[in-house]
């Protein structure tokens, strides 16, 4: 979908590669520039999934020579990523004003936690601290335990990784209606606060308390897991009350007058734990199988390994083992593109022909500053 969009990505962690990798899903030439001499970030494998689909340049960027390369690449792009703190590519001269006039067009995506300029813009943060602040964390686990959202679901890749992406694309599609690029600021702060609305809308119909436990979506024994029998969960998320009352008849309890209650907070704490007893007193696939292919809304907790051998995956093929690497596949999916695993590339694996291209390309480097 995005054959013959240039994308090149200055070596970051989390959010950008993330950015990346969905832009090389869909098609887009993808250039990683990474560290010259230096290996991965702690934790994360010398060839990453994020890696996948990309093309991968090492480059000394205190070095002059490899510099004007990076120069040369961002000035022959649709758009660049890079996620360092507010000031680190302008110190470089790989700024957004650097390529004013050599690239006009030019989106310049910028993933940081705070965002570009705010009283945090040079703190250190981490996923956990961005949406606690933003106000994304409050509403994420059970009544009376600790915050503790899904590990950088909500904001290194819902608040920040997606967010680049659409702000990257519109300013691209921008570009091309104008000539004009743009600086897309993406920061995790505001777009896992953006993703709070739909709660918001809760809260102007009533439906959304501050206390926690106390609305529609975190207090009701109809939306929550259930540890099982031999230590699996299971997924109860019954809003409607149709879909409740297919849950109370596969459980027999259609005729208990306080399950029949269903939207009373009072009794919701009540009824929690008489579902934590049921629950509890069988193994996790006796429920899956009970509550299959019926509208209940219940579903088993996978790990991701289990997930690529449920039967969903076995027409989805969501899950793929590719090059021994276990991952998820592109999404969204195309009518007329069908995607296929791309390989990961070794750290500056493409050097050579990245460079090659630059020299047939002829592109002028733009000065610093």
């Amino acid at each position: 979908m995005l054959n013959g969009i240039r994308i090149i990505e200055v070596e970051g962690l989390g959010p950008g590669p993330f950015a990346a990798m969905l832009l090389a899903d869909l098609g887009a030439d993808v250039i990683t520039i990474h560290r010259k001499g230096q290996h991965a970030a702690p934790g994360m494998p010398e060839q990453s999934v994020l890696d996948r689909g990309k093309r991968s340049i090492d480059l000394d960027l205190k070095d002059p020579t490899d510099l004007d390369i990076a120069r040369r690449l961002i000035a022959s792009a649709d758009a660049v990523i890079e996620g360092f703190r507010p000031g680190v590519m302008e110190k470089l001269g790989l700024g957004p004003e650097a390529f004013r006039n050599s690239n006009p067009q030019l989106v310049y995506g910028r993933m940081t936690g705070w965002g570009q300029d705010s009283p945090l813009s040079d703190t250190a943060g981490h996923d956990l601290n961005y949406i606690s602040l933003s106000g994304a964390l409050w509403y994420s686990s059970a009544p009376g335990q600790p915050p503790q959202s899904p590990a950088t679901l909500v904001g290194d890749i819902g608040g920040g990784a997606m967010y680049l992406v659409a702000g990257v694309l519109a300013g691209i599609l921008n570009a091309q209606r104008t000539g004009q690029g743009t600086v897309v600021d993406a920061a995790i702060y505001d777009g896992s606060a953006h993703m709070m609305n739909l709660l918001m809308s809760l809260r102007q119909s009533g439906n959304l308390s501050e206390t926690r436990g106390a609305s529609l979506l975190d207090g009701p024994h109809w939306s929550r897991t259930y540890p099982c029998a031999d230590q699996g969960f299971v997924s109860v998320q019954c809003l409607e009350p149709k879909f409740y009352a297919e849950f109370l008849q596969i459980l027999e309890l259609t005729d208990d007058p306080d399950f029949k209650k269903q939207y009373v907070p009072a009794l919701w704490p009540a009824l929690t734990k008489r579902l934590e007893k049921i629950f509890a007193q069988h193994p996790r696939d006796h429920w899956a199988a009970l509550f299959q292919g019926t509208d209940a809304c219940v579903a088993p907790v996978l790990t991701p390994q289990e997930a690529k051998t449920h039967p969903m995956n076995t027409t989805r093929q969501t899950w793929v083992d590719h090059g021994g690497v276990l991952q998820a596949a592109a999404a969204p999916r195309f009518s007329n593109n069908e995607w296929q695993p791309q390989p990961i590339p070794r750290r500056g694996e493409h050097r050579q022909d990245i460079l090659d291209e630059l020299t047939s390309e002829a592109a002028p480097a733009p000065s610093p500053g």
